[in-house]
């Protein structure tokens, strides 16, 4: 099976919904790529996936994710990255903000559109946060 999601929203809530499926479906042997494209990027910066915002008036999971021991973004990144997820960062979007492959976690590529749109065109399963 192949996987295949475009990460656009850089939320605490995206990155979870981002990385617990992407990492699901690489523990079922699945090959998975993410596309991360504007605000997206956050997730994969090493800086900003460790300060992602929250949506005001949910202040309260933040007590939840601990009393579950739910692992910090920053821990679902590196296991996605262990697990074999693919993960390019969006080249135009890193032109616009100014950003370089040297403001990103270990691990990623950067590539266009065009490269994702290659990995997805025989995915299984596509999905957008």
């Amino acid at each position: 099976m192949k996987v295949a999601i475009i990460a656009a929203n850089g939320g605490m809530f995206d990155a979870y919904k981002v990385f617990n499926i992407a990492s699901a479906a690489a523990a079922t042997d699945a090959e998975v790529g993410i596309f991360f494209t504007f605000e997206g990027l956050n997730l994969i910066h090493k800086e900003g996936h460790k300060q992602l915002p929250m949506p005001a008036g949910t202040e309260h999971f933040q007590e939840g994710f601990k009393r579950a021991n739910v692992p910090s973004i920053e821990e679902l990144v590196s296991m996605a990255s262990e697990m074999g997820v693919k993960m390019i960062a969006c080249q135009m979007t890193m032109d616009v903000m100014s950003l370089e492959k040297e403001h990103f976690v270990e691990g990623v590529d950067v590539g266009g559109a065009a490269s994702f749109l290659h990995f997805a065109s025989d995915a299984n399963i596509t999905l957008t946060f």
